[in-house]
């Protein structure tokens, strides 16, 4: 049976959105082919249907990822220096350290990034330019470009903060990192730089 091209893209959407689940919850490779599309409710089969391989698969992955977290910035993120710090107070906070699945890729699967192809590089390049470049619009509305790299240490210092928040097993412990990287967000927020 064939199906209309408009099943194959809703399918194909399908299979982005619940790896994007996956990915984030058990890593890259944490998951495996067959886990992937059983999440999608499909066979291993219909798989090379829709990708070339796994790395066009988590090519298109986080490409999605980063494009709803830009749009999300984008449409949710209130306006001025109040916005921003809502931002960063939601980002680091305990219910997104706790829900992995439904939060940042970056936070979740930046160190596998880092070992992937090119293709996988390239998308994320390009996909956390987008937010960079929207938080650096907010940071420095009439220049923008002058804190673009103002907004990428942002995004670093948020995603590093996240990262060991998870990775320690004291919840006092991983509640007061939650606190300074807030303190240290906004004080790069505002032009300086943490101390201590």
């Amino acid at each position: 049976m064939r199906y209309t091209k408009e099943h194959k893209q809703e399918t194909r959407l399908r299979i982005i959105e619940t790896s994007g689940r996956r990915f984030k919850s058990d890593g890259i490779d944490g998951s495996g082919v067959a886990t992937l599309m059983a999440d999608a409710g499909l066979t291993n089969g219909a798989f090379y249907s829709h990708f070339e391989s796994k790395d066009d698969l988590v090519a298109n992955v986080i490409a999605d990822q980063l494009r709803i977290q830009h749009e999300g910035f984008s449409a949710q993120v209130g306006p001025g220096r109040a916005g921003l710090e809502q931002l960063v107070r939601d980002y680091l906070s305990p219910s997104h350290r706790d829900n992995r699945a439904e939060g940042c890729p970056n936070a979740a699967l930046l160190d596998e990034i880092g070992r992937c192809g090119e293709e996988t590089k390239q998308a994320y390049t390009e996909g956390v330019l987008a937010v960079a470049d929207e938080l650096a619009a907010r940071l420095a509305p009439h220049d923008p470009a002058s804190a673009r790299v103002r907004a990428l240490g942002l995004l670093a210092l948020l995603f590093g903060t996240l990262q060991l928040a998870r990775a320690l097993a004291e919840p006092r412990l991983s509640d007061q990192v939650l606190e300074r990287g807030i303190e240290q967000a906004l004080l790069l927020m505002d032009g300086g730089e943490g101390h201590g």
